[in-house]
């Protein structure tokens, strides 16, 4: 037996001034395809041939342009063409949050498997993996035969999703049920923020899934928080059930209405996890702390969610600091001007720069005498792996301040202890490192001390029910007070 694979991840928030393009894109096709998605193990063990499309991943950035989607998306179609006559089944990561520029419906991903239905007719059995902060609707979600999210947010389930899903459409191909997905929408929408796993109620609604598993007559559940960083019809929290067998497809129904209440009736649970404060309140609170680490996530910024991480608001917070007695590490501010102009620089020399793009009054920009420390690589890691390498960028420290700034020319995130060391930083040398995150991720977040999450404005803000919102689903909670 053989099945298709391919992978299109992009979260693009609407609320930065740049599209995604194609370079924004770490694309692989053949092995490299294979291995980057990270599910051969299980066909292997299946006996089943890959038949690999196109992998293209660009994390979170801004809404994908025309010319970038119909690239990737004819990819997809062009491996369905070629081997439609041997393919069993199929297997994608879709995001879930792929908004591009003028697309009919808007979402890239909805759009690929409608296309690809197209092609392979409705009974090829297809399955997806895909992350919680993504939207979905009801054609598609049905359209599909196995449709898992992960679990954790952060999501340290990825490959233990990827294995569930690969796993189950192995099962479905040797023993073929006429199921689809089911799927219920709810008039809830919520932040990342607001639904870490690791807090109530997500700890409890995961808990109610795993036992809602363990029915043989059902595959798998899974509750979609959504994505907000772009306004579209389909924003907003899901229920999704996969049945067994044909005969559990009623069953399965009335699973996914129990699921669905069982989170509607939570919904005056959900709520920032960890300490949140305003920005004033938040650096107070950093600096009153008599112990080391500490951590602030500048959410405003989120980088993880999209946002460009050119924001030099605190920065300028902790500038404004008079006989500042902390030790800060901003790791980055992203600066492309700024991080071009540093590149011949050597480490030890003093040089003045203007740090912020200047595109508004949050990204405003910075006169510093700066020394520069260090050059280094902006990179993905896979654990200790270096997955790929998205920018450069040159360590420095404000002269006559105890602040080091890594000054970037890339909007990726920082989120693992890898990416640091990669660079000869050790975070935890500094009393207080600020990342452009929302929720913080678990690397700093199991060695900080003290941590909190600074309310700034920005493009990912964090107040739901203050985000004018045209499009969505009304009534919505807690837009509404329903």
């Amino acid at each position: 037996m053989k099945v298709l694979i391919g992978q299109f991840v992009t979260e693009s928030n609407a609320n930065i001034p740049h599209q995604c393009e194609i370079t924004d894109y770490d694309i692989a096709f053949g092995e490299e395809c294979i291995q980057k998605m990270q599910i051969r193990p299980v066909f292997e063990k299946h006996g089943i041939e890959l038949i690999p499309s196109i992998y293209a991943n660009a994390g979170a950035a801004g809404v994908v342009s025309q010319r970038a989607f119909a690239y990737i998306e004819s990819c997809f179609l062009k491996a369905v063409r070629e081997h439609l006559h041997e393919i069993d089944g199929i297997y994608f990561m879709l995001h879930g949050a792929s908004e591009v520029a003028e697309l009919e419906g808007g979402s890239g991903d909805h759009h690929i498997l409608q296309e690809v239905r197209k092609l392979v007719g409705p009974y090829v059995p297809i399955a997806v993996a895909c992350d919680p902060h993504g939207n979905l609707k009801q054609d598609y979600v049905e359209s599909i035969q196995i449709l898992r999210s992960y679990r954790q947010s952060p999501h340290t389930d990825k490959e233990e999703t990827y294995e569930k899903v690969t796993s189950l459409l192995c099962e479905l191909l040797k023993h073929r049920q006429a199921i689809h997905a089911v799927y219920r929408k709810l008039p809830l929408i919520l932040g990342g923020e607001q639904s870490v796993s690791a807090d109530e109620p997500v700890r409890s609604i995961n808990r109610y899934m795993d036992e809602l598993e363990q029915d043989p007559r059902i595959q798998s559940c899974s509750w979609h928080v959504g994505y907000i960083r772009h306004d579209c019809d389909v924003a907003g929290c899901g229920i999704v059930v996969v049945p067994a067998r044909t005969e559990d497809q009623a069953y399965a129904e009335t699973i996914a209405d129990q699921l669905a209440a069982y989170v509607w009736d939570r919904r005056h649970e959900f709520h920032y996890t960890g300490l949140t404060a305003k920005p004033e309140e938040a650096l107070a609170m950093t600096l009153e702390f008599e112990g080391s680490p500490a951590v602030i996530t500048d959410s405003g910024d989120n980088t993880t969610s999209g946002a460009t991480g050119w924001n030099t608001f605190v920065l300028r917070q902790v500038l404004a600091v008079e006989a500042l007695k902390k030790s800060f590490l901003f790791a980055p501010i992203c600066d492309p001007k700024t991080a071009d102009q540093l590149k011949s620089c050597q480490p030890g020399e003093t040089v003045r720069i203007d740090l912020g793009v200047g595109y508004d009054a949050l990204s405003e920009s910075v006169p510093l005498d700066i020394v520069v420390k260090s050059h280094g690589e902006i990179a993905r890691f896979v654990g200790e792996e270096l997955i790929k390498v998205f920018g450069s960028c040159t360590l420095v420290s404000v002269k006559d301040r105890p602040i080091d700034i890594i000054i970037s020319n890339t909007s990726q995130p920082i989120i693992v202890n890898p990416q640091l060391r990669h660079l000869g930083i050790e975070w935890t040398d500094y009393d207080v490192t600020v990342v452009k995150q929302g929720y913080i991720f678990p690397d700093f977040k199991a060695q900080a001390q003290f941590y909190v999450m600074s309310l700034t404005d920005g493009a990912t803000p964090q107040d739901t029910a203050s985000i004018p919102f045209k499009r969505i689903m009304r009534p919505m909670f807690p837009i509404d007070q329903i």
